[in-house]
């Protein structure tokens, strides 16, 4: 066995350097390039922008109370039509103390001054029927009665405006909030019992409803300041609603905003595109769109796609195969691109097979 140790020894040490020739060997061969072509093809190159918005109408309207108080009644709920002058809520008013008791007291005091305004005029009467005063005279005390009774009666209308927040003798119930148009209600932010504002000079009020017109809808949204220099009212829109996958509406852009606005460190310009939805589908308030805008199109052109022009300072060519795995350089003059084909308007023909860099 000691014998054999030796030669088992050199045998391995032989085998072990086989073994490392073959794998330099094999490491050190060439591995072969593989080709991947593609050919022109004609097709329609469409340059557009996408403009990210969502639907809404072109006019809602806000129902504010006249009066401030408390929500005694909702007659509306979301989604239901309503017509011009519906009756939408009613508010209790809660007077204020201060001003209540000065309106009572201006009530009161105007309660006295008709009393002694009654009681000169009847001694002004009978002394006019003794002819010891002149038909002036009474004509005078008569009117200054006639005054003093509707100073009274404005007093009167007052204290009932201040108590009940309305006044019976105005053709308008101010505690009971009216439609202004007719529409749908798309919101009623409050509930019966919450305290609500009076719209006036200082405060725009409490919104009892929102009330828009659901058959008058746009499309709102921005575009970036790079793509606002090709668009121009008028331009067709396609209007793609997350609502309604697969489906497009057509739109017609009507408003581009002449100042942008900084939004997430780029400018974004606001536009807006009437839309008109088909009877078939109901199309909510808010619902997220994008619109694609058509910049430029060119229609069945022979085009490359991008992926396989290379440039040589700012001259564009491509590989054309002459040979297998034999390519020569062409110059290409290069037309309308839409970011992944492009339209070639001289250099190849549409039978050429073209080389796709690698990488």
């Amino acid at each position: 066995m000691r014998r054999f140790a030796p030669l088992l020894l050199v045998l391995l040490v032989a085998l072990a350097f086989l073994g490392t020739l073959g794998f330099l060997w094999n490491q050190a061969r060439e591995t072969p390039q593989t080709v991947t072509t593609t050919t022109p093809q004609v097709r329609d190159i469409v340059r557009k922008t996408v403009a990210t918005g969502a639907i809404v109408p072109r006019s809602e309207v806000g129902i504010k109370p006249a009066v401030s108080g408390l929500v005694a009644a909702l007659h509306v709920e979301p989604g239901q039509l309503v017509e011009q002058g519906d009756l939408v809520a009613e508010i209790r008013v809660v007077p204020d103390s201060g001003r209540l008791a000065s309106a009572q007291a201006r009530v009161r005091a105007a309660e006295l001054n008709l009393q002694d305004g009654r009681r000169e005029l009847d001694r002004t009467e009978r002394l006019a029927e003794e002819s010891a005063v002149s038909q002036a005279e009474l004509d005078r005390m008569r009117s200054e009665y006639t005054q003093r009774e509707q100073e009274l009666d404005a007093a009167r209308t007052d204290l009932q405006i201040v108590r009940d927040g309305a006044s019976r003798k105005s053709g308008a119930v101010s505690t009971e909030v009216r439609a202004p148009v007719r529409g749908m209600v798309l919101s009623v932010p409050v509930e019966q019992g919450w305290s609500v504002i009076e719209t006036n000079t200082f405060n725009e009020g409490t919104t009892i409803a929102t009330v828009a017109d659901m058959g008058d809808l746009i499309f709102q949204g921005k575009v970036d300041e790079s793509e606002v220099g090709r668009i121009s009212e008028g331009m067709a829109l396609s209007i793609k609603i997350a609502a309604f996958p697969g489906r497009t509406f057509d739109g017609a852009l009507e408003y581009i905003s002449p100042k942008g606005v900084l939004d997430q460190g780029a400018v974004q310009f606001e536009i807006r595109a009437a839309i008109t939805p088909p009877d078939d589908v109901f199309v909510r308030a808010g619902s997220s769109a994008n619109a694609d805008i058509v910049l430029d199109k060119r229609t069945e052109v022979l085009a490359i796609e991008e992926a396989v022009l290379q440039f040589d300072g700012e001259t564009p060519y491509v590989e054309v195969q002459q040979a297998p795995q034999q390519f020569a350089r062409r110059d290409v003059a290069l037309g309308l691109s839409d970011g992944i084909w492009v339209q070639v308007e001289d250099g190849v023909a549409q039978d050429d097979v073209l080389k796709r860099p690698e990488g």
